[in-house]
């Protein structure tokens, strides 16, 4: 487990909720290569009740996305070993799982999908929704990315933006981050403040040079987004 002097000047500060900073950090230690550090924080947020079953396994789906299959791959075996091993101490067996239904991959209609996969694009990045000529963007960004996940039910909004600000920020790829932050600020689904907490609980566990980027991100963003506000008073 990570050493103690994170948790308290960083996990006790009151400017945003344990839950947020653990699917925060939870984005950091599934994207290194520490797989008893996954185990550790998946347990933790497990045992705490923190974040759910089901919740962890959509953000394992929402981080593969993100970070690359293969380490979603690492992450959701760390999520089921721990929610195996909290059932053991409990004295309780694993519920099997069904299989999921068909109908919560979402539309099967394509022109449907895509439709809502701009929409949705456009909702969320506050950017005109990019056009449908090459697999990157039809398949992937509109079909899949923006078409399905970002609006499947079992994480919310605010979720997915801490989970999706934390992946970027690891990945050190200047424009998704300088996207995903401002939007995050621009639509206010994390305030400015709370993003500076994101930010340093981020720092903690991905290190302080990959932070600083995140935080010339935000402070280049919100000085946009104030000058905007601005003019249009």
């Amino acid at each position: 487990m990570v050493a103690d002097p994170v948790f308290g000047p960083v996990w006790a500060r009151p400017g945003l909720s344990r839950r947020d900073r653990r699917f925060v950090t939870l984005t950091c230690v599934c994207a290194s290569e520490s797989v008893a550090d996954m185990n550790d924080h998946a347990y933790a947020a497990l045992a705490s009740g923190d974040i759910t079953y089901d919740e962890l396994l959509e953000f394992v789906l929402h981080f593969a996305v993100y970070c690359g299959w293969p380490r979603g791959s690492e992450a959701e075996g760390a999520v089921r070993s721990q929610f195996a091993r909290l059932a053991a101490e409990r004295g309780e067996d694993v519920p099997p799982r069904s299989d999921l239904p068909p109908e919560s991959l979402g539309p099967t209609d394509h022109g449907r999908r895509l439709d809502e996969g701009e929409k949705c694009f456009v909702d969320v990045n506050l950017l005109p929704a990019p056009p449908r000529d090459s697999p990157y963007f039809q398949a992937g960004i509109l079909a899949f990315v923006f078409g399905h996940l970002w609006q499947r039910p079992d994480l919310g909004r605010r979720e997915r933006r801490l989970i999706t600000v934390a992946a970027v920020g690891v990945s050190g790829a200047l424009g998704p981050i300088y996207s995903h932050v401002g939007s995050a600020l621009e639509s206010g689904d994390i305030s400015r403040s709370e993003m500076d907490e994101v930010i340093l609980q981020f720092s903690a566990y991905a290190g302080f040079p990959k932070g600083r980027v995140l935080q010339k991100a935000a402070s280049d963003s919100w000085r946009r987004i104030s000058a905007s506000n601005q003019e249009g008073q």
